[in-house]
């Protein structure tokens, strides 16, 4: 008799002797035999099939490590970013972290491309989280996704602003006791004075409770703090850099009194100082700055401060997509911390931009004055 292939052949096979419960395993065995060991079963050196149950499905998301490594290592997060639509925000970018924005959202790369965060929230890491992310899909789909993007050639920022000078390994507290403090008509003083356009009354408050420091090329450093005053790392603002201090950690920089039961929240120093400017720095305001982003640790300090009994926090965020988020996030966590809250807003997009229309405004209005008073350059003709 002949085997046949499939069902019908294991009919016939059935039909031509009377079987037993043993003999059904050992005729379909030997019907196996002839078409190859299927999955479930196990071949001996002898030849005998050892039945072992259906057969287990591989792994999901289990991949070989040197692959997901090497394509972790040649797609950047900046060709997802791309593909998704995303595009760089030169002006709030640095060589380090590169700000990625669509519409509302945004991500910064991080780690020459291979890393990535969320700064609206806690998300971060590898290119293919970043696909997990930004699609909703798995492991498996997101592997899927990223090698497709092997041949794709991200485009290279154009930077108009050179590489800062390398700062000497040294820890974050020395790093910032090296430097000096601002000093009339230092280079930082120019630059806060001249170009962010901030009070002297303002500055000079800002050095004497030593929350500024000189930077490379006349840029400034403000410094962010902890509790206890311990400085953690500091926001670096010039003519031709921004960011934030390499290995320093994003607390808040704070101006004004710590007791204060007005908290008003910025998302940068420069902007801190601005509000306070405007309002004539009110005696009880503590105007703070995140330094844009939203780490565990500024969380933490925030809610900290945020649970003083009487507190009102004020959301001073920027007017604009990214900061309306923060004075949601800021709404929610007033009402955990059962404080009042209040959201204030500048009628430019931040409140430097507002400090530098009302000064222009005001050296308009003051120049209107003067032409006023003057007397006219000719005498009136005689009638």
């Amino acid at each position: 008799m002949q085997a046949g292939g499939g069902k019908g052949g294991f009919a016939a096979l059935a039909g031509a002797v009377a079987l037993n419960d043993s003999s059904v395993a050992s005729c379909a065995l030997a019907l196996f035999a002839l078409r190859g060991c299927p999955l479930g079963c196990r071949r001996y050196a002898d030849g005998k099939l050892e039945w072992k149950g259906p057969a287990e499905k591989p792994e999901r998301g289990k991949m070989d490590k040197n692959e997901i490594e090497e394509l972790r290592g040649r797609v950047q997060c900046a060709a997802v970013l791309e593909q998704a639509g995303f595009a760089v925000d030169l002006k709030e970018s640095t060589r380090r972290a590169v700000k990625y924005r669509r519409g509302g959202e945004i991500i910064i790369m991080i780690h020459d491309g291979q890393g990535w965060f969320d700064p609206l929230s806690q998300a971060k890491g590898d290119v293919f989280s970043l696909v997990e992310h930004l699609d909703g899909v798995g492991f498996a789909q997101a592997k899927m996704l990223v090698t497709r993007l092997l041949s794709y050639k991200p485009c290279e920022p154009v930077w108009k602003r050179h590489a800062r000078e390398r700062e000497p390994d040294m820890g974050v507290a020395e790093r910032w006791s090296a430097r000096r403090k601002p000093w009339p008509d230092s280079m930082t003083w120019l630059y806060l004075r001249d170009e962010r356009n901030l009070p002297e009354r303002v500055i000079r408050a800002a050095i004497r409770h030593d929350l500024l420091r000189e930077g490379p090329r006349g840029s400034m450093w403000a410094g962010h703090r902890n509790g206890e005053g311990v400085v953690t790392g500091w926001e670096e603002r010039g003519p031709e850099w921004r960011g934030f201090s390499t290995g320093g950690a994003k607390l808040l920089f704070r101006f004004g009194p710590c007791d204060a039961l007005r908290l008003c929240i910025t998302e940068a120093a420069i902007d801190a100082m601005s509000l306070a400017a405007l309002e004539s720095t009110r005696r009880d305001s503590l105007y703070v700055s995140t330094g844009g982003g939203w780490a565990p640790a500024t969380d933490a300090a925030i809610r900290l401060l945020a649970a003083r009994e009487g507190l009102l926090l004020v959301a001073a965020t920027d007017n604009n997509t990214q900061g309306d988020t923060y004075a949601d996030r800021l709404k929610a966590l007033a009402g955990e911390a059962s404080c009042g809250f209040e959201r204030l807003r500048p009628q430019e997009d931040d409140w430097n931009a507002e400090l530098k229309a009302r000064v222009k405004n005001q050296g308009k209005k003051e120049k209107r004055e003067e032409e006023a008073w003057l007397p006219h350059a000719r005498q009136p003709g005689q009638g």
